[in-house]
């Protein structure tokens, strides 16, 4: 039942989603003929942490105003020259990639740059199920003995100090280009370029929240700076380096890093540069995709990346690479064909995993964190799954896939804001726990032995109990502004599109929209919630709630009492399947009005 509070939006301290409702900046109560203007993105900034005379370089963010000078990286300006020096002497360099989205788009970047300074520089991306995540010691040697006397591993390796010991040792120069935790004693390498370094200096480590494809481009913007200094373009074009923001574009949106500052340029600009289709794999995946026109943020995470994702997930590691690299149109589409194929399989296996794993939910309602194991689950969806679970239960989540012959499972998690689980992981791995482990604030992956999952379980709810008691507790929908059905129009959504790109770190502006009966509530598809809300202002206006019928606010939506008068709080998009663009609102929490 929705509570209330004088100092709550609207009084809601407990909405029909048991969350507390407050203004994330001041209050924007709009009527329903509100005019909009500059005023909404002027709120929106300064609600998301932005100083008054910052205003203007949020406003418009670009690459010339948040790009830091690389070298304030550690290890930078080594990895740089070394990597120069490969190409002047036109050495073997392979790239070694992590199997996921930011790894695909980390190793397709500098393979593109080496091109665009006329070096081929190969790949090696690991098989998920045969050789799992990070560099393996064979494999590097293996690189070295067949000619790449460097190897710059991408969105892997910071933690790998035996594998890049055994490199060392074969003579292969070896340069980490990583964006996950360290530990305080670092792996033998040329160089380690991580924002995540513990003895990285303020500048740098306040770049912590980048991918690892956007610290691969801050690593191309050093190459070339070196590569200028030694006359190499004397004779030759530098390479335009903003025709590779595409791919830090999707790499950064799909590795759900924050986006706030250099990323927010990055994924702004990115958007722009893939709008002109110049990369033939991007515009293939773009197009097996379905989008018809040019993708927006959301698309990113939600069309490409999985399809991307689902070629190290339950197919072939490398087809992310080898599409987003090629430059045959015939060869892009038969792989983004290929992807989208894989992506449909990776849902079917996906759904099998997610039924058996919430079986086990209940059983562990007491538990700060949900650790949920199996035999014979895909490891490729079990990251998914984690993810669903911590959405469905509010809490931090591990989903475990059990090798009956290696005794081994490996874990993949999921956390909440307010809740490191990587460092919890690391420190799980010290304590003897994990066979390996590590990750970042929200999410983690790991190995474990199958008789430690009890002990596992129940030292991370010790760790963890009461930053997720903190965290839970503190669980609120944060609202911009309110208008009333009338105001929910195109034009707004325009408006607050002007503020973004959104997504983790500076979220999409959430909407109430009140007060409203339900003309209709119903299931569609086979969990999601469609409503039909009206306004006593007489305009009435479609929501949907995504895998909400099971939830206790779809459930509350379901059978509320005729006539009775509700708030509803959701994000304000387009719906663009009739002749003319409505607006609708995708819903996430509900409270009475009256």
């Amino acid at each position: 039942m929705a509570t209330r509070s004088s100092n709550a939006v609207f009084g809601i301290d407990r909405s029909l989603s048991g969350k507390r409702w407050r203004w994330r900046g001041g209050n924007m109560e709009l009527g329903g003929g509100a005019t909009l203007n500059h005023d909404i993105v002027t709120q929106l900034l300064l609600a998301r942490g932005v100083a008054h005379d910052d205003l203007e370089r949020h406003r418009e963010p670009t690459l010339r105003a948040f790009l830091p000078d690389p070298s304030e990286f550690n290890d930078m300006d080594a990895a740089a020259e070394r990597i120069a020096q490969a190409v002047l002497s036109g050495e073997g360099v392979t790239i070694y990639g992590d199997y996921d989205v930011d790894g695909a788009t980390s190793s397709a970047l500098l393979i593109r740059l080496f091109r665009m300074l006329g070096h081929d520089a190969g790949h090696y991306i690991p098989d998920r199920l045969l050789e799992g995540y990070g560099p393996s010691g064979e494999a590097l040697v293996r690189l070295g003995e067949e000619g790449s006397s460097l190897v710059v591993t991408v969105d892997c390796g910071a933690m790998a100090h035996e594998a890049l010991q055994r490199a060392h040792d074969a003579g292969v120069d070896v340069i980490v280009v990583d964006h996950h935790k360290c530990s305080p004693e670092l792996p033998r390498t040329v160089a380690l370029v991580n924002p995540n370094r513990l003895d990285e200096n303020d500048l740098a480590a306040g770049h912590g929240h980048l991918a690892a494809v956007g610290v691969a481009f801050l690593l191309s913007v050093a190459i070339v700076r070196t590569l200028r200094k030694r006359g190499y373009f004397e004779q030759r074009k530098e390479p335009d380096l903003f025709s590779l923001l595409d791919l830090v574009a999707l790499g950064t949106v799909a590795d759900v890093a924050a986006l706030h500052g250099l990323n927010r340029a990055f994924v702004s600009q990115g958007l722009r540069v893939m709008a002109r289709r110049a990369n033939t794999g991007m515009a293939a995946l773009i197009d097996a995709s379905r989008l018809k026109r040019a993708p927006a943020c959301s698309d990113l995470g939600f069309a490409l990346g999985p399809r991307i994702n689902a070629g190290g997930r339950v197919g072939e590691s490398t087809l992310g690479v080898r599409l987003l690299t090629t430059e045959d149109d015939e060869e892009a589409r038969a792989i983004a064909a290929q992807l989208s194929h894989l992506n449909e399989e990776r849902r079917a296996i996906e759904a099998e995993v997610q039924e058996a794993a919430e079986a086990m939910i209940a059983a562990q309602h007491n538990r700060a964190v949900i650790v949920c194991a199996g035999s014979g689950w895909h490891p490729g969806v079990i990251g998914i799954v984690a993810g669903r679970i911590k959405e469905k239960t509010g809490k931090p989540s591990i989903v475990i896939a059990f090798d009956a012959e290696t005794g081994q499972g490996k874990g993949s998690g999921r956390s909440i804001a307010g809740v490191d689980l990587g460092a919890a992981i690391i420190a799980a791995r010290e304590q003897g726990l994990l066979v390996a482990g590590g990750g970042h604030a929200m999410a983690a992956g790991l190995t474990v032995a199958s008789d430690q999952v009890e002990a596992l379980t129940g030292w991370l709810d010790e760790r963890l109990h009461k930053q997720v008691t903190r965290a839970s507790a503190a669980q609120e929908t944060v609202l911009d502004l309110a208008v009333a059905p009338g105001g929910l129009t195109p034009d707004l959504v325009e408006a607050l599109e002007a503020g973004g790109p959104y997504g983790v770190g500076w979220p999409g502006p959430r909407v109430a929209v009140g007060p409203v009966r339900l003309v209709k509530c119903d299931v569609v598809g086979s969990d999601h919630l469609r409503v039909i809300a009206a306004g006593e202002d007489g305009r009435s206006f479609k929501g949907i709630a995504f895998r909400a019928a099971e939830s206790e606010l779809g459930q509350q939506l379901l059978h509320v009492p005729a006539g009775r008068r509700l708030w509803l709080v959701g994000r304000a998009k387009i719906d663009d399947w009739g002749d003319l663009p409505r607006a609708e609102l995708h819903l996430e929490d509900a409270a009475w009005a009256d």
